[in-house]
């Protein structure tokens, strides 16, 4: 399990790099924004994302 655990964390390192690597000047513009965002829909984004990758690994699974 810890495998597998292990390898899903450095495959999500590997995506969340590939933004700021292709356009640096897009990432910062959407950190910018979302820095400006309040709590709440930063929950919210948050909450649509987990629900989205509980759909997904439900899916493959």
């Amino acid at each position: 399990m810890w495998h597998e655990l292990l390898v899903a964390l450095a495959l999500v390192l590997v995506i969340e790099g590939i933004l700021p690597f292709l356009n640096p000047a897009g990432w910062r513009r959407t950190m910018l924004g979302a820095a400006r965002l309040d709590d709440r829909s930063l929950r919210l984004i948050g909450l649509a994302s987990m629900v989205l990758g509980v759909i997904v690994l439900y899916l493959v699974n």
